[in-house]
């Protein structure tokens, strides 16, 4: 009787069960990611919700792109016009022509198309607002040839309208390919490897949030005449108390018979390093937005002539991306002297763009105001 009575607690101790969570991390859209000949909006916008160094390449873009001023012919249209661009809206509260600008890059950039539209007054005695459009309800219905397409309207019920105020309408694609006239995103080549980076950080947290807060196996070996199971009841009991007194910052020591050993559940495991896969893994989603790493907050080693020749490559890029915005800033002006009866030539001027620091721009200034000098001097000499 005693030996049935001995095997089922036995049985019955050395049962045991693991409970693991089956969860993923919440951008699984990047897992199922299959290429299409248009660009997923959704799974874009993901990239940068889920990625904190692509979201914030893709904002420094957008920042320094800014500083646009247009000129025209007459200095009394001149000032008007730029009253206009200063003031007028854009939705949302917001006003600028530099406002609007940088909602419509932003939506450039991240869906490969940006669509605006331009509200006239009632009057028709210029324009009254500025907006941009949704790109995913926006699709192009294209004609005979290249040169002849329209743009369309899905509805909520699905249904397609074409509107018929075409010439209100603004797009632009960024980077178009041949046959591919929506453009393509930023964050084309992105989805792959953002997949495998958030597969990294979300292994991280599970294997910080299994063994960063310490569990603890405690082991009996040998019978002392104990049943198994009111043994390792006593045990757990003891030991819970001694936990829970830490707890409540008084110290308690855990004493018991037998052979007891205590281990930290976890601790002889070594967790993959992800340091360089990381890093490689970032390298390439830098490299692709084109901002130097160090504007990003990343510290990758750089003598100052690489910082250098990166802060004139970066200048070439905003140049790039400025000449795609430069037709719609053109066309809004255009559109707003001709309502107003001026002559409709403008040109488009930006601001330059300057990456170097205040000392080197000092320095540079100084040694400028030097060789004035020594022109000068030498020119004086001379007479």
């Amino acid at each position: 009787m005693s030996g049935k009575k001995r095997n089922t607690e036995r049985g019955t101790a050395a049962a045991a069960a693991q409970l693991r969570d089956a969860g993923r991390h919440p951008f699984t859209l990047l897992d199922g990611y299959v290429p299409l000949n248009h660009g997923e909006i959704g799974l874009y916008r993901a990239i940068r919700e889920a990625v904190p160094v692509v979201d914030a390449a893709v904002g420094k873009l957008v920042r320094l792109c800014g500083g646009v001023t247009v000129t025209c012919r007459d200095g009394q249209a001149q000032e008007e016009l730029d009253q206009f661009l200063r003031i007028v809206d854009v939705g949302h509260g917001q006003r600028g022509i530099q406002t609007f600008l940088d909602q419509y890059l932003d939506s450039m950039l991240t869906c490969g198309r940006a669509v605006g539209e331009i509200v006239p007054r009632e009057d028709g005695r210029g324009i009254a607002a500025l907006l941009c459009a949704d790109v995913s309800r926006v699709e192009i219905k294209e004609g005979d040839s290249p040169l002849d397409f329209t743009l369309c309207v899905r509805r909520a019920d699905g249904t397609v309208a074409e509107p018929e105020r075409q010439e209100l309408l603004l797009f632009t694609p960024f980077q178009p390919e041949a046959g591919a006239p929506y453009g393509v995103s930023m964050l084309r080549s992105m989805p792959f490897l953002t997949g495998i980076l958030m597969k990294i950080f979300d292994a991280m947290g599970k294997n910080w949030e299994r063994m960063g807060n310490v569990r603890f196996a405690v082991v009996c070996k040998g019978e002392d005449g104990m049943p198994a199971r009111e043994r390792c009841g006593q045990v757990a009991r003891e030991w819970s108390n001694a936990m829970q007194a830490g707890r409540d910052g008084a110290v308690r020591d855990f004493v018991c018979a037998g052979d007891v050993e205590i281990r930290t559940i976890g601790a002889d495991n070594q967790i993959l390093d992800s340091e360089v896969p990381v890093r490689q893994i970032l390298e390439q989603l830098v490299a692709k937005t084109g901002i130097p790493p160090c504007m990003l907050g990343l510290s990758w080693s750089s003598t100052e002539r690489m910082s250098g020749q990166q802060a004139d490559i970066m200048t070439s890029e905003i140049a790039a991306i400025r000449r795609s915005l430069e037709p719609v800033v053109e066309r809004i002006c255009e559109l707003w002297l001709r309502l107003r009866g001026f002559d409709d030539q403008v040109a488009v001027d930006w601001l330059d763009v300057n990456l170097q620091d205040e000392e080197s721009e000092a320095r540079a200034e100084l040694y400028r105001a030097q060789a004035r000098a020594v022109d000068k001097e030498d020119a004086d000499g001379d007479l």
